[in-house]
Formats: C-alpha cells, sequence, structure tokens
C-alpha cells in the first residue's frame, strides 16, 4: 500500500519546474512545466518540447526524437517521487528498467514547441520505513489528446550515504575517465556533429567502444561519476542504426540496467539481431554485462 503525502493540487506552472526536482542543472534540459494529482497513485505532467535541440530533434529539425519522451518520462517520475511521496532531494535514483513504445508519425515538430502530457500511475511504491525505496510507474504519453507513448520503469531510490557507501569512494571529481576515442561518421548515425557521436570504431560492424564525453552538455548535464543512462540509450540507438542501416529513428525501446557503468574502463557496445522485431545491444565492461535493450525500428 502506498502512502504518498496529501497534496492539493499544484497549480499548472508557465515556466518549467524546479530544475533541481527532475536531476537536472540547466533550465533548457528540464523539460516539465507543472503537475497535478488525478487520483490515487496517479498524476498528470504538463511538459514542453523545443523546437530545437541538439540530440533530441532531427537534424532537419522535422520530427522529435523518441529519446526526448524517454528523458521526459524519466523526469515526470522523478519530479513525482520528490513532490508527492516525499523523496528527499539528496537521494539518488538508480534506473533499473526501462520500457517505451512510441506512435509512428505521432513525433514531427510543429510551428510551435509540444506541450504534451503524461498521465503517470506509480503502480509499486515499496518503502523503506516511511519513504520509498523502489518505484515502478507506467506512463501514457498524449500530444493534442493523441497518444505518443506507453512506457514502465523501475528505478530505486537511496540516501547520500547508502550511495557514498555503494560507490565506494567514486566521485566525479576523484575518477579518472577513459580518454575519448576517434568517432564514426556522424552521418551514419543521424547526427550532424561528430560531437554528438556516441561510438568508436572497434574494426567490426556489430562492435563499438562507447565515447563518454563528460563535457558533453546533455549527456552530462552535471558531474558525475559513472556512464549515465541516456547515454547508454543513445548509444544503442546509434548501434541499431549502423547494424540495420535504417534512416528512420527506433519506435521502442525495452533497456534493463545491471550495474553501473564506469568512468576509467572501456565500454563496449555490441549489437546483433533480436528475435523478430529489432535489433539486440548489450554494452559490456570488463566481464560484465552493464546494460541490454531491445531496439525496435520503424523499418525492419
Amino acid at each position: 500500500m502506498t502512502r504518498p503525502r496529501q497534496l492539493a493540487d499544484a497549480p499548472s506552472l508557465t515556466a518549467t519546474v524546479a530544475r533541481q526536482l527532475v536531476h537536472r542543472a540547466a533550465v533548457a534540459e528540464t523539460f516539465l512545466t507543472g503537475w497535478r494529482r488525478t487520483g490515487a497513485d496517479r498524476f498528470s505532467v504538463s511538459a514542453q518540447w523545443p523546437r530545437v535541440h541538439p540530440v533530441h530533434v532531427s537534424c532537419d529539425r522535422s520530427a522529435y526524437d523518441p529519446l526526448l519522451v524517454v528523458e521526459t518520462v524519466r523526469q515526470s517520475g522523478t519530479l513525482v517521487a520528490h513532490t508527492e511521496y516525499d523523496v528527499p532531494l539528496d537521494h539518488q535514483f538508480v534506473l533499473q528498467e526501462f520500457r517505451i513504445a512510441t506512435v509512428a508519425g505521432k513525433l514531427g515538430v510543429g510551428p510551435l514547441p509540444a506541450e504534451p502530457e503524461v498521465e503517470l500511475a506509480f503502480t509499486d511504491v515499496r518503502y523503506r520505513g516511511r519513504r520509498p525505496a523502489a518505484v515502478r510507474y507506467s506512463a501514457r504519453v498524449l500530444r493534442d489528446g493523441d497518444p505518443v507513448a506507453t512506457a514502465d520503469v523501475a528505478f530505486s531510490s537511496v540516501s547520500a550515504s547508502v550511495y557514498r557507501r555503494l560507490r565506494r569512494g567514486r566521485t566525479p571529481g576523484s575518477v579518472t575517465t577513459v580518454p575519448v576515442p576517434e568517432a564514426v561518421p556522424a552521418a551514419g548515425v543521424g547526427r550532424a556533429l561528430a560531437a554528438d557521436v556516441v561510438l568508436a570504431g572497434a574494426g567490426s560492424r556489430d562492435r563499438w567502444q562507447l565515447r563518454v564525453d563528460t563535457a558533453h552538455p546533455v549527456f552530462f548535464d552535471h558531474p558525475l561519476d559513472h556512464v549515465p543512462g541516456m547515454l547508454l540509450l543513445e548509444a544503442a540507438r546509434q548501434a541499431a542504426r549502423l547494424r540495420t542501416g535504417a534512416e528512420h529513428p527506433p519506435v521502442a525501446y525495452r533497456a534493463r540496467f545491471h550495474q553501473y557503468a564506469e568512468l576509467d574502463e572501456p565500454v563496449w557496445i555490441e549489437a546483433r539481431d533480436g528475435l523478430r522485431d529489432g535489433v539486440q545491444v548489450v554494452a559490456v565492461q570488463g566481464e560484465s554485462t552493464v546494460f541490454d535493450c531491445l531496439v525496435a525500428t520503424a523499418a525492419r
């Protein structure tokens, strides 16, 4: 049984929510504008998507990338966990699963920034004491009332002190990062700039080294002591494109995050055909699989 704080519906905002509530440093990377409770463990979150973005809008500015939907759903769950379930702002969220399916043809960029609505249902909240320790929620993303995507997300929440113990002294300032290798051609992964390419060639058509550029303003919006989940998802997107040659963006991701991908050891991205509906991508570090994701493309 969940025990969220009972609050009056929060008013819709005319600007973005506080960036700290979605674990972002830059206002430009904060996509949410408000939220309200709609029922027991149910919420509606409003957002705005920019018409131009370095990685979340296509190079020709005609379409939003599905990973923008992923980031919006992630921010929505984080916002609600802090504001409605009393998770302290200094707690760390550890992403475990992220499944999302988008509706093809519904992510076009229009003459104004899109203003989607995210309907959230917190379906399983597990407590440690009085505060949530693990959360699963589902999301439905609407744009002008039409469905754009559905998602299912699971994450855990740990206090700052527990996180420090888990990380065994690793901090953004103490970890020495691996040198960033040369990128594969940007056009091959649907990017305009080499700086936004996250894969480096490794002498194989289905294996690459992950490029971890801690100065990247989107993937490293703020200093981190590990490889962020959105960077791994972008690597899966780029690997699927190289593996298939498809120019259409993926329409669905089924991702699992097994353990932290560290900054001081190379991460290898491997792609292979999935079952029938996509490309299976795994991230390997040392002897361990740190991440796996089935990427489904529109043209297969």
